[in-house]
C-alpha cells in the first residue's frame, strides 16, 4: 500500500521539481511515478494501467496481511482492527539506498470504499505525515487504471541527495511490486479468456 516509504523533505537548494520515473517495473503495465517536493514532505503520484477484475484489483490491494509477500520493503503488515469499512493496519519495513537502509514502522487507518479507493491517514510511526489514497478507475478498453496519490513527510535527518533517491526507488518498487501481484493473480482468468488460436 506504499505505506512504508521513506520520503524526501527537500530538494537542492528549496527548489519544489517534479521528479518522473518511468519504472522498469519488470511488470506488464507501464508504471509512472511523479515526486514534487513541498515544504518538509514530498507529494507523490504513481499510476499504472492494468488488465485485470476490478474485483481481483480490490483483493490485492486489500490483501494486508500478506503484503509483506509481494510488495518489496515490506517485512510484516498486519490489521490491528477493522469496524466496517474503517481499519487499522500495522506495517514494519525498511528502505534501502547504497549502503544506506531505514528502518520504517507505521500503523495507518485505512478507510475503504469498495472497488473505488483506499485512502490512508498516519496515525503513529518514525514518518511524520503520511496522507494519501489509493484510486481504481475502470477504462472503457477494458483495462483499469490504478493511481496512488499521497503527501508524506518523513522524520529523518537524512541529506536530500540521499532521501530523494531513495523516495524514488522505494516508491517505484513498492508500487510496482503490487502491479506484479495484480498481474499474476490475474492470469490464469485472462488466459481462459483469450479466444482460442
Amino acid at each position: 500500500m506504499l505505506l512504508n516509504t521513506l520520503t524526501c523533505a527537500r530538494l537542492a537548494g528549496g527548489l519544489a521539481l517534479p521528479l518522473v520515473l518511468m519504472s522498469p517495473a519488470r511488470a506488464g503495465a507501464d508504471i509512472s511515478v511523479v515526486a514534487t517536493a513541498q515544504d518538509a514532505g514530498v507529494q507523490i503520484t504513481a499510476h499504472a494501467v492494468v488488465r485485470a477484475p476490478i474485483e481481483l484489483i480490490w483483493q490485492t490491494l486489500t490483501d494486508y496481511d500478506h503484503l509483506a509477500e509481494f510488495v518489496p520493503g515490506i517485512t510484516s503488515s498486519r490489521v490491528v482492527s477493522r469496524q466496517g469499512p474503517e481499519l487499522v493496519v500495522e506495517q514494519k519495513g525498511s528502505a534501502h539506498l547504497w549502503f544506506f537502509s531505514y528502518p520504517i514502522e507505521v500503523k495507518v487507518a485505512a478507510a475503504e470504499r469498495p472497488y473505488r479507493s483506499i485512502d490512508v491517514h498516519l496515525l503513529q510511526g518514525n514518518l511524520k505525515r503520511l496522507d494519501g489514497s489509493y484510486r481504481i478507475e475502470p477504462k472503457p478498453d477494458g483495462t483499469t487504471e490504478l493511481a496512488w496519490n499521497g503527501l508524506i513527510e518523513p522524520d529523518s535527518p537524512l541529506p536530500g541527495f540521499i532521501r530523494n533517491p531513495m523516495l524514488r526507488r522505494s516508491i517505484s518498487e513498492q508500487f510496482a511490486g503490487m502491479v506484479r501481484e495484480i498481474e499474476r493473480r490475474a492470469a490464469p482468468a485472462l488466459a481462459h479468456s483469450a479466444p482460442p488460436r
